[in-house]
């Protein structure tokens, strides 16, 4: 009962971590968006005169909207301001309160891979925290550091430190875990932007104006900066929370490559569209994209691995002996696993039919992608695999 109620909570926690993250993500391209469309107002105009930087007016829901951005801040500031955080914070809370329900709880099968490396379930949740709290700290010295004034340098520097992060990350967990944790520490980084940088800036922007001082025109170039990161990272970031479903991304030998090339894809992906708002169509950008991705592409295509010769007849029978010891503890309408309350990915393998239904998926996480049984928790042999192959490879006959 009280596994069921994690599920569940599981289950609301994820749908509030996706609204969550659709709502900072589009604050973000908007805000980027609006940021790159601005027109300086016309000379002698009154918004100019009023410290107008730039504006536009827009069309949307039956209305007409006419954004102004202040060069630093107005000389008076209303009461009434809207603040753009509580997106930020939900979707890290959410996102952490997740990594530790699906994750952490659960770390000896769903971070620990004995192919990866031997370690207790402690051990890999104490790696995966440690990676949260050290790549803020690192990105956040970088940012203050000399190099912080050179954008495309300190953008090269810390995109080779995520490289840097995530294979360290996948040679102590399991693959999927370890896109998982580059995604966290990457969402981490994000949240700590707006914690640490742009809404403190902005406080001290507002109490400036409103004490009649002139405000601090660093906090808010500061503020931009981690602003544009944020908006860099999101398709990289948005990737690791859906990578899950694809193993055939985190279960390769160089998975950590493949998310870096999936990232720099992701990358050149938003640069595109972050330069057309300027006006600028510089199709170089997808195209680049679309042939990292194909690079990557071709990259994970499965590739036969060469599995012992079978002893004996290959059967049904045999098969789902196999099947019936190594997958149906997870893949049954009653898990028997620790911490397993609903059969993974919904498929069952309990019975002939849902064995031969399934056969191919078998096939492909078993023997292809060999990312089942998660982290071999049910200890299957390179001989069961083969046995599975070979069933397949026949034809995969109910005998």
């Amino acid at each position: 009962m009280a596994a069921s109620w994690l599920e569940f909570l599981g289950l609301l926690v994820r749908w509030l971590h996706v609204i969550a993250g659709i709502a900072w993500i589009g604050s973000s391209f908007y805000f980027i968006w609006l940021d790159r469309s601005l027109e300086p107002p016309a000379p002698g105009s009154e918004a100019e005169r009023k410290g107008v930087g730039g504006e536009l007016w827009a069309v949307h829901g039956g209305g007409f909207y006419h954004p102004q951005k202040y060069r630093v801040a107005p000389a008076v500031l209303p009461e009434k301001l809207h603040w753009f955080k509580w997106e930020a914070y939900t979707t890290w809370l959410s996102g952490t309160a997740l990594l530790i329900l699906v994750y952490w709880l659960r770390a000896g099968t769903m971070m620990v891979d004995p192919g990866v490396a031997i370690l207790p379930a402690g051990a890999a949740i104490a790696i995966g925290a440690a990676g949260l709290v050290v790549s803020w700290i690192v990105y956040d010295l970088l940012c203050r550091s000399p190099l912080g004034r050179n954008d495309a340098a300190l953008g090269l520097v810390v995109f080779g430190l995520l490289v840097l992060l995530s294979w360290t990350l996948a040679r102590w967990l399991g693959g999927r875990a370890a896109f998982i944790e580059t995604g966290a520490c990457i969402g981490t980084i994000m949240a700590g932007n707006v914690f640490f940088i742009i809404i403190p800036g902005q406080k001290r922007m507002v109490a400036a104006t409103r004490a009649g001082q002139p405000a601090n025109a660093v906090d808010g170039l500061r503020a931009k900066q981690r602003s544009v990161h944020n908006n860099y990272f999101t398709l990289p970031v948005v990737f690791t929370m859906i990578s899950n479903h694809y193993a055939a991304t985190y279960s390769h030998p160089y998975n950590w490559a493949v998310l870096a090339l999936i990232g720099a894809a992701g990358v050149l992906i938003r640069h595109f569209f972050n330069l057309r708002h300027h006006g600028i169509h510089a199709w170089q950008y997808p195209a680049a994209a679309a042939a990292v991705l194909a690079v990557a592409a071709w990259w994970i295509t499965p590739r036969p691995i060469r599995l012992p010769p079978v002893q004996g007849e290959v059967n049904f029978a045999r098969v789902r002996g196999v099947i019936g010891q190594r997958c149906v503890t997870c893949h049954s309408p009653a898990p028997t696993f620790p911490g397993i309350t609903a059969p993974q990915a919904g498929v069952l393998l309990h019975t002939p039919e849902t064995i031969l239904a399934n056969a191919q998926r078998v096939y492909q996480q078993v023997v292809v992608t060999r990312i089942m049984p998660l982290g071999n928790a049910t200890k299957i042999t390179e001989e069961e695999r083969a046995v599975i192959a070979a069933w397949i490879q026949a034809g995969a006959k109910p005998d």
